[in-house]
């Protein structure tokens, strides 16, 4: 391990007493994330420049998280991505921030030079949760092999009646969604796997997730079962705000951005989506706050602290809000393009992220999240109806050590959509599905 690759993780380790223990976990993964990895916007080594820990090889970043799912500073480069660490940081008398003194810094990933604002000069995105570069391109055949681990698989919402007890068994007599009809309706594309299959927790973790060396896993934590059978349906009317969409990293852009296009950011993207749920009846704030610049300065050092600032007022005044979405777009390696085709449009790759508070050691007991497994179960439903309805949208979900503000909600996730390389449109084009899932998940279950 090389000092300075992190200050922020670097720093983290060094307080902790399995630091050596990381040492040589990170001795044979060196060089592993400078291929074709990139930091998901908003993860730990996303918020940090990368961790001391370098990726391996097949996974990417997030930003704002300590990669929001990061990798070293060195590879975040090999990756086409920086991070720079965000602390999340607690500001007296706002409920649920912890101290400063007490906080290791969370770092933030930074997009790469070619797709920032001139503000944001030298600074690359951090990859959040990187893949092999070989499935950088997702495909879109219906039938994507199992090998692939990328979407294609799926559970179908129409399972055996031998699993009738699992999350997609019919609901309950009167208590189908109003888009019940319109999941069945669409048709099933990708592959369909039973429960018993999923019960399998190599098969589960090797299917549908990466795991960051700076966390653990475990049987417990990753029950498909449980997860999947975790009723995440709204409990209220949108006559008050339902849904928060808010930006760590605002300052993350697409290839296409510039003087003539300065709607091509993270921040425009969240507006669609925005218009998307509206469109369906959901009552949604989007909150276009600057987090990440300082002084006209970008500062992803303190975005995560920021945002929780931020975001923390919001609910407090619209205790109504029951899910929270902090969106973020990836950074890779320049010759890494992260799109498929889904509804018939060139369309960014996105990537859920999940903070899991906890190291190989354990719990950090400072970044409590008493809704980690509510955050587990929304990602991972998630991410299978967009494997059975829109096969080739998702990567697999990253998980890394720290919280990255995921505790604000049950329902909370902080999303990659595409990557520095993404034109502002295939971006645009994702949210259409994620909508469609979101609306999936939150209204049918």
């Amino acid at each position: 391990m090389k000092e300075g690759r992190d200050p922020a993780f670097s720093d983290y380790l060094k307080n902790q007493r399995f630091y050596a223990s990381y040492e040589a976990l990170g001795a044979g993964s060196g060089a592993a994330d400078a291929a074709g990895s990139g930091t998901a916007g908003g993860n730990e080594a996303a918020s940090g420049g990368g961790s001391a820990i370098a990726e391996p090889a097949g996974t990417a970043d997030i930003k704002g998280q300590s990669s929001e799912s990061s990798g070293s500073a060195a590879s975040d480069k090999a990756s086409g991505s920086s991070g720079a660490s965000t602390a999340e940081t607690s500001i007296p008398g706002t409920p649920g921030q912890e101290s400063q003194a007490s906080e290791p810094a969370e770092t933030a990933d930074t997009e790469s030079q070619a797709s920032e604002p001139a503000n944001t000069e030298g600074q690359t995105s951090e990859p959040a949760g990187s893949e092999p570069a070989a499935t950088a391109i997702q495909p879109s055949s219906p039938g994507l092999p199992a090998a692939v681990g990328e979407g294609g698989l799926i559970i179908s919402s129409a399972l055996p009646e031998a699993l009738s007890g699992n999350a997609f068994a019919a609901l309950p007599s009167g208590q189908e969604s109003r888009n019940s009809q319109a999941a069945s309706a669409r048709p099933v594309t990708g592959q369909t796997y039973s429960l018993e299959q999923l019960a399998d927790y190599d098969f589960l973790m090797k299917t549908f997730y990466s795991v960051h060396p700076s966390t653990t896993a475990g049987r417990d934590e990753m029950n498909a079962k449980d997860l999947l059978s975790k009723d995440l349906r709204l409990t209220a009317g949108n006559d008050a705000p339902q849904i928060l969409i808010y930006h760590s990293h605002s300052q993350e852009t697409f290839a296409d951005y510039g003087p003539e296009h300065r709607e091509a950011t993270v921040v425009g993207v969240g507006a669609y989506l925005a218009e998307l749920l509206r469109a369906k009846g959901y009552n949604v704030i989007h909150d276009t706050s600057v987090y990440d610049l300082r002084d006209g300065k970008l500062d992803r050092s303190q975005a995560y602290t920021y945002a929780l600032e931020g975001i923390t007022a919001i609910l407090q005044e619209n205790p109504s809000i029951e899910v929270v979405l902090d969106i973020h777009r990836d950074g890779v390696a320049e010759g890494t393009h992260l799109v498929s085709e889904v509804n018939g449009k060139p369309t960014a790759s996105i990537m859920f992220f999940n903070g899991m508070s906890q190291t190989p050691d354990g719990p950090i007991e400072y970044l409590p999240n008493p809704y980690r497994e509510d955050n587990l179960a929304f990602s991972l439903q998630m991410q299978v109806k967009a494997a059975a309805y829109f096969p080739g949208l998702t990567r697999k979900i990253y998980l890394k050590g720290l919280r990255y503000n995921l505790h604000v909600r049950p329902r909370s996730s902080l999303v990659e959509v595409g990557a520095q390389t993404n034109t502002y449109q295939e971006a645009k084009n994702a949210m259409e599905p994620l909508a469609e899932v979101l609306d999936m998940v939150l209204q049918e279950n």
